[in-house]
């Protein structure tokens, strides 16, 4: 198979070597110290008022009640409704790619990258919609002092009788942004240059669905920092196993005994090997 080199999404060969070897400062960065800031943060966001804070000084206006971003073209339709159906356009895009690999040569290439990015943007996507199911978090809009009457209740808290399910933590919307990460990690072996550029891309994109759901009310600061890590592992993962996957164990076969082989012996030889050794 090709590799990035010609450019685009073509795949390359899966070799554990020493060059695709992952070093321990690989994962101090990408895993250690990721890890270590989010159980940072979210015993941060449990046991100080961050979230409300945040909310008050720029996206809920006390004065009227009402999130900037509420009934907003710019929050509603352009990153809400539009931000959705561009990733969904990307996943369509890369499906494309998979199935159009079946057929051409040409983009067989791209084809195992496409699987790599279309399963880490679904994985992601879908962990952080089953979690919003788990947590019970409630959404900032139906708050008491945000316009709404249920109580703010941490995501480590428990819950008072009578809360009622609801399913607003993490936040899936910028977690569809955030799952872009996958670009990064499908370049970085090849190209870190262009890496690094796709994870700014992500960042931004992930940030800006984070700005207009919390502008709207739809979730807390700690709902979108949530997605944005959980995307980040599930990247990480994916990656893992797609690029760097445990060599299998090879069981040692015995050599087969070698069977010394017999010389020919000349027939006046044999002759006088018989007459001699074997006398009638």
């Amino acid at each position: 198979m090709q590799t990035f080199e010609s450019g685009g999404l073509q795949s390359y060969p899966n070799p554990v070597t020493k060059e695709f070897q992952l070093s321990s400062r690989f994962w101090l960065v990408h895993a250690v110290l990721p890890a270590l800031a989010f159980a940072v943060l979210l015993v941060a966001f449990q046991e100080l008022p961050i979230d409300t804070y945040v909310a008050r000084h720029w996206a809920y206006d006390a004065t009227v009640n009402r999130w900037i971003g509420h009934g907003r073209w710019w929050a509603e339709d352009l990153l809400h409704t539009d931000g959705r159906d561009a990733i969904l356009l990307v996943i369509a895009g890369l499906l494309i790619t998979i199935g159009g690999g079946l057929f051409s040569p040409r983009w067989s290439a791209a084809r195992g990258t496409a699987i790599y990015l279309l399963a880490t943007i679904a994985l992601a996507w879908g962990l952080v919609g089953l979690l919003k199911h788990v947590t019970d978090v409630a959404c900032p809009w139906s708050l008491l002092g945000f316009g709404g009457e249920r109580p703010h209740v941490g995501l480590f808290s428990p819950r008072p009788a009578g809360f009622g399910p609801a399913a607003c933590f993490p936040g899936a919307h910028s977690a569809s942004g955030f799952a872009l990460f996958a670009f990064y990690f499908a370049f970085r072996d090849r190209r870190r240059r262009r890496a690094r550029r796709l994870l700014a891309i992500a960042i931004l994109i992930g940030a800006i669905f984070a700005f207009g759901q919390e502008a709207r009310g739809a979730h807390f600061l700690s709902h979108d920092v949530s997605s944005a890590f959980l995307a980040w592992f599930v990247a990480l993962g994916t990656y893992r196993v797609w690029r760097h996957p445990a060599p299998r164990r090879r069981i040692a076969l015995q050599e087969p005994r070698r069977i010394p082989r017999l010389e020919r012996v000349p027939a006046d030889a044999q002759q006088h090997v018989t007459r001699r050794e074997f006398p009638r």
